[in-house]
């Protein structure tokens, strides 16, 4: 197994594996935080386990701490890498490069730098659309790619803009999450409101008060993070460009495609289908947007058993 790379330093307090609420038994004994230097920005990971190596990312607007029920069982398998992105957490947090030819290369440096050129890569909801790109964009590097709870930009067809109540309930932060400088106005201060309503209208089962609270507390705590959660939606004009591009050059790796019954559903495998060929598709009934958190058996089983021929050597 590769040796991981000393990390510039590793951070205590809140973010951290020794700052976040409510961390499955013996957590920390497995897991740490380091910082990494990955020749153009700092990235916060969350890294433990033993195996071949694999890439965790969490979606908005959260960060690795989404992953914190998968990773202990994830890490008897594997070297489990949970980052905070680009501008996510603990993560830097630059003006620009939001885009998802950005983001995937930040990560795809991130791996380099903790020593593992092969990977297999989990995304859910922006870290879906990250691992879209990174798949597409560095195929030599990603060997199995599992995807869960999001429509892509540039991938999926665009909503109509009068859509069914449903729809624009579901999709309405899409276009306020663009606007330039006014979302910061208006949510700041009102971050519980705002990003509360988020969590509480797309779980089919709630998340803990004490998750959510600690999600709407790193977002309220720094003014650049939240700038920084709207920053991929405002560079959606570049991402769907790229995405139209990516299009041209299916992914021919293994997908597991993840919808919650009662949120996407197939419409995840739907989505993949349009630009992978080997697709699989699971519908975890009962589960809105969060299977990590509200189905984390079942999104569990079906990873160990996708997984499984990457970590057997089956995919070199």
């Amino acid at each position: 197994m590769p040796t991981p790379a000393p990390s510039t330093s590793t951070p205590e307090g809140p973010g951290s594996v020794t700052g976040v609420p409510d961390l499955p038994p013996g957590f920390a004994d497995t897991f740490t935080s380091g910082y990494v230097d990955t020749g153009t920005l700092r990235l916060h990971a969350v890294t433990g386990g033993e195996g071949p190596a694999l890439l965790l990312l969490s979606g908005w607007p959260q960060n690795w701490y989404a992953w914190r029920l998968l990773m202990p069982e994830l890490a008897r398998r594997f070297r489990v890498v949970a980052v905070d992105p680009r501008g996510v957490g603990l993560s830097d947090k630059p003006r620009d490069g939001y885009d998802t030819g950005t983001l995937a290369a930040d990560t795809a440096d991130l791996m380099t730098a903790l020593g593992h050129h092969r990977f297999a890569v989990v995304g859910h909801d922006i870290g879906m659309w990250m691992g879209y790109a990174l798949a597409a964009d560095h195929p030599e590097r990603v060997t199995r790619l599992a995807v869960a709870e999001a429509a892509i930009p540039g991938l999926s067809p665009s909503p109509p803009l009068f859509g069914s109540t449903e729809a624009n309930n579901r999709l309405a932060h899409f276009a306020f999450n663009r606007l330039p400088e006014l979302n910061e106005q208006l949510v700041s201060g009102r971050e519980e409101l705002f990003f509360g309503h988020q969590f509480a209208t797309k779980a089919a089962k709630p998340l803990p008060v004490s998750a959510v609270r600690y999600y709407v507390d790193t977002l309220a705590r720094d003014p650049e993070a939240l700038r920084c959660s709207f920053a991929p939606y405002r560079a959606l004009g570049e991402t769907m460009a790229q995405n139209e591009r990516r299009a041209l050059r299916r992914l021919s790796l293994p997908v597991l495609a993840i919808g919650g019954g009662e949120v996407l559903g197939a419409g995840v495998g739907e989505t993949m289908a349009r630009g992978a060929d080997d697709v699989e598709t699971l519908v975890l009934p009962g589960c809105g947007h969060y299977p990590a958190e509200e189905a984390p058996e079942a999104m569990l089983d079906a990873l160990t058993g996708f997984l499984a021929p990457y970590r057997e050597g089956k995919d070199d």
